[in-house]
């Protein structure tokens, strides 16, 4: 294919419900150092779609006009040569009033932008999908990537347990934790049977996995090992731990289903002190005494629950 320009924005659409917004928008703070109340966000950042669970696409700009006549007008630039090609009208999940496009006009501007490309058009195993999508009162057109509901094929694992976090909280948390994994160590020193660790190493993440209970660490390297995955996970208290890291995540022991008591939780608080710079901490309680006590200071909070009728909710907070 002929070179195409440069691109240095890209536009992502997001599905979720209202539940999902406050994980969501945390997790688009994350990312990309702000959060939209759309459904639509448009940046300088380019991440692979897949590793969001709220994500659905993402395109990467190309070119952009006024209209579509402005648009047509740029895309004599694109020349396929001997790759096929189709065009997506992308759909926007809150694109209301008079700026909604419905089926049939989509279908026809998809054919229209079409032949606007030179090349073979493919509608069926295309070599490159273009985006076309409407934002903001202007037209973008850009390389398309459906995003992959990889967290989906972690949801049933060998070992588990009723109280551990959801895949998507999990795959979304270890986001906030290391929204850029390029040279990042993390760890989770309470990791449970795993499924904060199996999320973070299948995006990549540089992760450790410790806890105090020799049966959850052997399951937590079980779940691992099912997906695929190579992680470290050893056997032992969060005070022992020696090396430095980047980020930690702790879903905090609680009450209600374990022997912690709140001495307990401040000693792990004051502990991942020692050796983390940012903290990525679930309660179900308000500790915010106990974080200052250890040291932190809270940057950014949400509320997540566990299923849409759940009564049952966690707080997550980045702490620094």
């Amino acid at each position: 294919m002929k070179q195409l320009p440069q691109t240095t924005q890209s536009i992502y659409t997001y599905a979720y419900n209202s539940e999902d917004a406050p994980l969501c928008h945390m997790e688009m703070r994350a990312l990309f150092g702000t959060h939209t109340q759309g459904k639509t966000l448009k940046t300088d950042v380019n991440i692979d779609p897949s590793r969001s669970p709220f994500i659905k696409e993402r395109i990467e700009v190309l070119f952009e006009g006024n209209d579509l006549q402005d648009l047509y007008d740029q895309l004599h630039l694109i020349n396929m040569q001997d790759d096929t090609f189709k065009v997506l009208f992308v759909k926007i999940n809150d694109q209301t009033g008079p700026g909604k496009v419905e089926y049939d006009e989509k279908r026809q501007i998809e054919r229209d932008t079409g032949m606007h490309i030179t090349g073979e058009l493919d509608l069926h195993e295309p070599d490159i999908t273009f985006g076309l999508v409407p934002y903001e009162d202007r037209w973008y057109l850009g390389i398309y990537t459906k995003a992959e509901p990889v967290w989906l094929n972690h949801v049933k694992k060998p070992r588990e347990y009723s109280t551990a976090l959801g895949t998507r909280t999990a795959r979304a948390i270890a986001n906030i934790a290391v929204p850029d994994p390029a040279g990042k160590k993390a760890i989770d020193p309470c990791c449970g049977i795993g499924t904060v660790l199996v999320e973070a190493l299948s995006m990549g993440i540089n992760i450790d996995g410790r806890d105090i209970n020799p049966l959850v660490v052997e399951g937590s390297r079980e779940n691992i090992k099912y997906f695929g995955f190579t992680g470290n996970v050893t056997l032992g208290a969060i005070a022992d731990v020696q090396d430095t890291y980047d980020a930690t995540i702790i879903d905090l022991p609680y009450n209600l289903y374990t022997h912690a008591t709140p001495e307990d939780q401040l000693a792990i608080l004051k502990n991942a002190r020692h050796f983390t710079r940012k903290l990525v901490l679930v309660t179900i309680e308000n500790i915010d005494h106990m974080i200052t006590q250890a040291g932190f200071t809270v940057k950014d909070r949400c509320i997540a629950k566990k299923g849409k009728a759940s009564a049952f909710s966690r707080e997550i907070l980045v702490c620094e």
